[in-house]
């Protein structure tokens, strides 16, 4: 493996550091996932993702029939990476859109729903932005024991049912939703279908749930005999199960390239902080952070090689769960670390973030609050290391 990222890659690096200091406010440091709470930070978002895709780049790995430019995984990882560490946001088109929908219609998809979405998705504009529903409130890593169901009746669905956390659901247009179409299967997993539900449609109530952070991201959604069409079903009814686990797979994989860009940048937020305030000449801080670069290279490195086995045609299973829980470590541990170098200022409120007693923007105390949530996101940490035990290290099932 060479993990060594060629000119290419790099001139695309130094166009996405110049187009951040022409595009971003002077010392913009973004805090995690807040584009959505406000509809200032939203429309500031949304007026990049148009700006993303004028460039090429918000969905740059797609195939140029989809909108995309047929880049290489290498360049898509450079792209998300240099993104995440400028903190510039309207990368994902909501929540999934860029991520796992595109990819996920592109393996499952009808001919008409790909003709439909994927450009939207491409442009950048709001009409291609998505929410991901998938828990609710007695199905949560129990994944398989939903109940929102969807009954065929003719050439419709008739959907009832209610979501929990669902983010970005008060700003997306359209609903990554996942139903069940078979009541009576005989194991959970087999009655379960995905559908796309437009987020206007009559009978669709959104209701806001607000995180510890204060930041309103996250949602209800309740389904009151919503009627779609059957011809928004993707793939087999019955079969997203299937879909659904390459789906999560293609979530758990988008967490790499972001992670090591925005980890890297707070690393490097704190490192200044400390050789400013005088915090730098104390050792335990110095080993500290030393001890926070080698782990988000480490991260780094794990990306590559995930991203070099994807290119030699290999289809991951357990990489991107591992680079996920890596992740999720390394928010923890960077969050705790971060919060002691700063001391008091550290219980500042994130969403205060123009106030000069906030320091970094509130980007620590915002990582802080969030990384529990972070660590449950596409799947638990429990979750994830199962996966990697049966299928990186070849362990036999416990259960």
């Amino acid at each position: 493996m060479d993990f060594k990222f060629g000119e290419k890659e790099e001139q695309l690096r130094r166009e996405i550091r110049e187009f951040a200091k022409e595009e971003l406010p002077p010392g913009w440091l973004a805090a995690m996932l807040e584009e959505e709470n406000s509809d200032e930070d939203w429309g500031f978002a949304m007026t990049m993702s148009g700006k993303l895709a004028e460039k090429g780049w918000l969905t740059m790995s797609w195939p140029v029939e989809y909108g995309g430019k047929g880049a290489s995984l290498w360049e898509q990882l450079a792209y998300s990476e240099e993104a995440a560490y400028w903190g510039i946001p309207g990368v994902g088109m909501g929540i999934g859109g860029v991520d796992w929908v595109g990819p996920s219609l592109m393996m499952f998809g009808s001919e008409e729903l790909k003709k439909k979405h994927l450009p939207l998705i491409a442009s950048g504009k709001p009409d291609g932005v998505w929410c991901t529903a998938y828990s609710e409130p007695n199905a949560g890593s129990d994944f398989a024991n939903i109940r929102t169901s969807a009954i065929r009746e003719k050439d419709e669905y008739i959907i009832n049912g209610q979501k929990i956390w669902t983010s970005a659901a008060h700003r997306a247009r359209w609903c990554w939703l996942a139903v069940r179409t078979d009541l009576n299967a005989p194991k959970k997993h087999q009655g379960i279908s995905v559908i796309i539900v437009d987020m206007k449609s009559k009978g669709v109530t959104v209701r806001p749930l607000i995180n510890y952070a204060g930041y309103h991201i996250f949602n209800e959604v309740f389904f009151d005999d919503v009627r779609v069409p059957s011809t928004n079903l993707v793939g087999k009814e019955n079969n997203g199960w299937y879909q659904l686990m390459h789906s999560l797979g293609f979530e758990r994989g988008s967490v790499a390239g972001r992670g090591c860009g925005y980890n890297r940048r707070i690393l490097d937020e704190l490192v200044q902080y400390a050789k400013e305030n005088h915090l730098f000449r104390e050792k335990e801080i110095r080993h500290k952070l030393a001890d926070m670069a080698v782990l988000i290279e480490t991260q780094r490195i794990l990306a590559c090689e995930t991203i070099w086995k994807m290119s030699k045609g290999s289809n991951p299973v357990y990489e991107p769960s591992r680079d996920k829980v890596f992740n999720d470590q390394i928010a923890e541990r960077l969050a705790i670390i971060g919060t002691g170098i700063l001391g008091m200022y550290s219980q500042m409120d994130p969403l205060q973030r123009k106030s000069k007693w906030t320091k970094l923007k509130g980007c620590v105390e915002a990582l802080y609050w969030l990384f529990p949530g972070i660590a449950i996101a596409a799947g638990t940490d429990e979750v994830e290391m199962n996966i990697i035990g049966q299928f990186g290290l070849k362990l036999p099932k416990s259960y």
